[in-house]
């Protein structure tokens, strides 16, 4: 089928349209809210769902003049209907929901994180085979996922409080860093020193595949605040500390994860995954303990309608469909839902 992909569940507005048979990735249209959020130092739910109504029908537009198609050329509508910030959600489900109707073709609700979770299938020249350990690793979510085939997930850890790119997020605000604060810390901790400072490894020193980010949050600030000189070098210093701290436990849970299962695939997803220090730490791991590692194309890190697009392609081709008009939308839901 010719999938059009719709992705609102946070502060970017995607969509894409993925053609199932040749499985191909045949457009891909995006706009981010980063500006509209920046002055806030934060995502603000209703102006992100205005600012996706407004964007939807302009970017279904690019995508169609994109892959060379018209509307009637669409098969099937794939959109995130969980989790995210309801608001958004609803504005995405109820379009796709009545273009679906309007062109009486079938919709399909996806999980987010599934969407993550076959973003790598997007680069078709080097995509993991099944079994795969995924590491989900974004503003949101920080979790270990045994995938055995398609629609076959096993939740292995998670983060029981911050997850890491919310951590990195307000340690970037707590620093004084702009908006979004994960990007600019991981580029100033390029020029920090190692050793000048040291935080904790969270919950590496016992048993289990869970993370907690907010503990190292704390440590961080008490370290910052009890600094004379808050210069942006010692801000530099304390920025490599963070990272090296997160991307070291990471680490640690992905290579215990791996063990624990005999599985040698890795897949690494969500916005984290595009953080340089984090593909070279896992590399070196993969290198050392003989396993492989994958990632989505980089601009299929962050949120985007691609990964929703194959998402609905495959959830279409095992024949799921929605059934009958009802919008429903949740802003929690774990990916035994899907």
């Amino acid at each position: 089928m010719i999938v059009l992909g719709i992705e609102t569940s946070c502060d970017e507005t995607g969509i894409a349209i993925y053609d199932g048979h040749n499985n191909k990735l045949l457009a891909n249209a995006l706009y981010s809210q980063i500006a509209l959020h920046a002055e806030y130092g934060g995502v603000v739910p209703e102006l992100a769902s205005r600012d996706h109504v407004a964007k939807l029908i302009p970017l279904v537009k690019e995508a169609l003049f994109e892959a060379n198609l018209s509307l009637s050329d669409i098969e099937a509508v794939a959109y995130t209907a969980m989790p995210g910030l309801v608001g958004a959600l609803m504005v995405g489900a109820a379009f796709a929901k009545s273009l679906a109707f309007m062109l009486e073709i079938p919709a399909v609700a996806i999980h987010h994180l599934e969407g993550h979770l076959l973003a790598p299938l997007l680069s078709n020249d080097n995509a993991p085979e099944y079994p795969y350990i995924a590491l989900l690793v974004s503003g949101g979510h920080t979790q270990l996922i045994q995938v055995d085939a398609f629609a076959e997930y096993t939740l292995l850890g998670e983060s029981i409080d911050d997850a890491a790119g919310e951590a990195f997020d307000k340690t970037a605000k707590m620093l004084g860093l702009p908006y979004p604060g994960g990007p600019h810390l991981a580029k100033l901790a390029e020029t920090g020193r190692k050793g000048v400072f040291h935080f904790p490894r969270p919950m590496c020193d016992r048993p289990g595949l869970d993370f907690s980010f907010s503990g190292l949050k704390t440590a961080v600030l008490n370290a910052w605040e009890d600094q004379q000189e808050k210069s942006l070098a010692v801000k530099a210093d304390v920025a490599f500390a963070f990272q090296e701290a997160v991307i070291d436990t990471i680490v640690i849970k992905c290579k215990r994860a791996l063990k624990e299962t005999n599985i040698k695939r890795l897949v690494v997803a969500g916005g984290v995954s595009a953080n340089k220090h984090l593909r070279e730490s896992l590399e070196a791991l993969a290198q050392k303990n003989g396993f492989e590692v994958f990632y989505p194309p980089l601009e299929y890190c962050t949120d985007n309608g691609a990964m929703i697009a194959i998402a609905g392609a495959y959830r279409l081709a095992h024949g799921e469909r929605d059934k009958g008009n009802e919008i429903h939308v949740k802003p929690r839901a774990p990916l035994s839902q899907s």
